[in-house]
């Protein structure tokens, strides 16, 4: 089995802090006491089983776990960054160029399916290629890079989230795909020799892990492409009034009757939402929630929308992809020679991946025949919070085109919802009065500043 995953770090402590905090809960003396009665390697392993195996698993957060994932295809990198209790850097397709990445290559039943995979992927990098020469940007280009094209990151993560990741790629939505299903034995095997405790009985605890509900029952298929690529689906009724509720029972200690008969006034409302909004730690923003639907999301742009934490980010499975609907960028549009290799590629690979299916080819082959280009609906839930950050970096000139796009019709929608609360909300340069970006700027603050109001 091929390596290409490594841990190239882990909490000095290891297990004993995990079997301290194990102990602590039902023992007498300090934390530090009973840490020093937790340096047996075996009886800490021992006890952290059955303290897990009870359901107890927040004894395991306690143990940190730095990971280098190697050469893996893109496919596991959108796999792995959809854990939000993990910290991820990859390399960006916005600036580095791919054109010698390489890719994975499944496996085949003869050496012709092979060669023919082979083939095609080699002509993609190579328009790839001929794109970046002629002046398209390579977040653009990267339209056209196949979801076998290497990946390189890192990822820190704690005990526990580790453990919902292996469960996810042995037993539970990875395992149909062989590359995933390798690399969590692979690890598995590595976390086993590094904190026994914690996964030796791996297998006897998870084995029955199902982590998606099956809805095979509702016969639906796919209908007519929705004409917004931005859908606000719900949200919390009267949000600016409800922040502004929170803050004034926080802060104040008043009645509810007493808040409502405050908020009444208008111009008090919105002074109580400025305030929220210009302090350090604005948690009244984090009672108003909205669910959001965003429409035809390229793949290459569904890691942007992964980024942000703090959400509950729906996403269908990768082989659920619209294959016949694709992002078409201004910088290929506007050369017809460009536009139709372009179009070519995704034409192409679709009569690949129905080449490959009429074989009998499984998810675990084909998946790597979707482009970065190809589209999907995702669902994201978010507090107000989560979206003055959102758009502080989305409605950036800096962001990537797509997701910026979509990030500035949400705010029109939502400030039409709450002119009070989303009126601030906008780049950082609107928001703050200075730009982060450094070196970086786009030189237009007062422009931006100007539109955003």
């Amino acid at each position: 089995m091929e390596n290409k995953v490594y841990i190239i770090g882990i909490s000095d402590v290891g297990e004993k802090v995990c079997a301290a905090s194990g102990r602590i809960s039902t023992q007498s003396g300090t934390a530090l006491e009973i840490m020093e009665k937790s340096q047996d390697k075996d009886k800490n392993a021992s006890l952290i089983s059955k303290v897990t195996a009870s359901g107890h698993t927040s004894t395991v957060e306690h143990i940190f776990f730095n990971l280098a994932f190697e050469n893996v295809s893109v496919v596991v990198e959108q796999f792995m960054i959809e854990f939000r209790l993990a910290s991820f850097t990859v390399k960006s397709r916005r600036y580095v160029d791919f054109s010698n990445s390489g890719y994975y290559v499944p496996k085949f039943k003869t050496p012709e399916d092979e060669e023919k995979y082979k083939v095609h992927m080699d002509s993609l990098f190579a328009l790839y290629a001929k794109l970046t020469e002629s002046g398209v940007p390579k977040e653009d280009a990267r339209f056209v890079l196949p979801y076998c094209f290497y990946s390189n990151f890192f990822c820190s993560l704690n005990g526990r989230e580790l453990v919902n990741v292996l469960r996810a790629m042995i037993f539970g939505r990875g395992k149909d795909i062989d590359e995933i299903y390798n690399i969590g034995l692979a690890l598995l095997e590595k976390c086993k020799e590094a904190a026994p405790g914690v996964f030796g009985s791996f297998e006897k605890q998870y084995s029955n892990y199902v982590d998606e509900a099956d809805l095979d029952f509702i016969e639906a298929e796919k209908d007519e492409i929705n004409n917004e690529s931005v859908e606000i689906l719900s949200y919390t009724p009267d949000c600016g009034k409800i922040v502004a509720m929170n803050a004034l029972i926080c802060q104040k200690g008043i009645s509810t009757q007493k808040a409502e008969e405050i908020l009444s006034n208008e111009k008090t409302k919105e002074q109580v939402i400025k305030a929220v909004l210009q302090s350090n730690r604005p948690r009244p923003l984090e009672s108003a929630c909205f669910t959001i639907r965003f429409c035809n999301v390229s793949l290459s742009t569904l890691t942007h929308f992964s980024r942000h934490r703090m959400q509950c980010l729906n996403i269908p499975k990768l082989s659920s992809t619209d294959r016949n609907s694709y992002i078409i960028p201004e910088s290929v549009a506007s050369d017809k020679e460009l536009l139709d290799e372009y179009c070519g590629a995704f034409s192409k690979t679709n009569e690949l991946f129905n080449h490959f299916k009429a074989l009998g080819y499984s998810e675990s082959e084909t998946v790597y025949l979707l482009l970065s280009g190809n589209t999907l609906d995702i669902t994201a839930t978010m507090n107000a919070r989560e979206l003055q950050l959102f758009m502080k970096l989305r409605t950036c000139n800096r962001a990537q085109w797509e997701i910026r796009d979509m990030a500035i019709l949400l705010l029109r929608k939502l400030r039409e919802i709450s002119p009070e609360l989303f009126s601030s909300f906008g780049p950082s340069c609107y928001t703050t009065g200075f730009c982060p970006e450094g070196r970086l700027t786009c030189g237009q603050m007062l422009k931006v500043k100007e539109k955003f109001s």
